[in-house]
């Protein structure tokens, strides 16, 4: 399965994938997010879904940035990846659902080009549709989307800072982590910053997130010792204390 968060508040944006991929009892990494440049521009996309489709569509989606003159605004790629979506169904739909197989793409990109005001995001659903982001709505989840949900929806808001943005992201991946086998480390995080059109990208391992992960633990343990439960008083009334 595939974890995919992408953020957007006013400080910029942030995206973060995991890369396991689970094929049977096999295991492997593979990048889900990738960083595209265009025009000393640089935009990112996230996918979830068939790895067959999802390549195929980035090769498509390469080919055309190639071929067109310098593109300015980021929704004009992002029709242009719709389109290649729609393309690869009317070539390889049939036959996959021939073989069993489900039409599941959905993509998230982000990024600024150079008409642009402010870094931009953008999902993109199978038909090859999209919404965009939006102050009341700062953040997309793609692949294993239940479980990190609730920590972004308690306390992302447009006005997070950058970092805090990033931070929320990380958590949000290691709730989805101890809840399912097929999201894992190592991840890849990429972020925009509002004045930049370029995106900073690195890649994490499980070591290099552990004593965060491991402070985030002992810090709602810690939490739940000191949570006020006067409201409950009467329930425990017989209990030793």
């Amino acid at each position: 399965m595939t974890f995919c968060v992408g953020i957007k508040v006013r400080q910029g944006v942030v995206a973060l994938a995991d890369t396991q991929i689970v094929r049977g009892s096999e295991q492997v990494s593979k990048q889900k997010l990738s960083i595209l440049n265009h025009a000393n521009d640089s935009l990112f996309v996230m996918t979830s879904g068939l790895r067959s489709v999802r390549d195929k569509s980035l090769i498509y989606l390469s080919e055309q940035l190639e071929q067109h003159q310098p593109i300015d605004r980021l929704y004009k790629i992002v029709n242009l990846f719709g389109d290649q979506l729609r393309k690869v169904r009317e070539e390889d739909g049939a036959s996959l659902a021939a073989g069993g197989l489900s039409w599941n793409p959905h993509a998230i990109i982000g990024g600024r080009l150079h008409g642009d005001l402010s870094p931009q995001m953008f999902y993109v659903y199978p038909e090859g549709n999209w919404v965009e982001s939006s102050a009341d709505s700062p953040y997309f989840i793609i692949g294993r989307t239940h479980y990190g949900k609730p920590i972004l929806d308690r306390l992302l808001t447009f006005e997070t800072p950058l970092q805090s943005a990033v931070a929320l992201a990380l958590l949000a991946f290691d709730a989805t982590r101890m809840s399912v086998t097929d999201v894992e480390c190592p991840i890849d995080i990429a972020v925009i910053a509002e004045g930049s059109r370029h995106a900073t990208f690195q890649r994490f391992s499980g070591d290099e997130i552990r004593c965060v992960t491991q402070w985030w633990t002992q810090t709602l343990s810690q939490s739940l010792i000191s949570m006020p439960l006067d409201w409950a008083a009467n329930l425990f009334q017989g209990v030793p204390q």
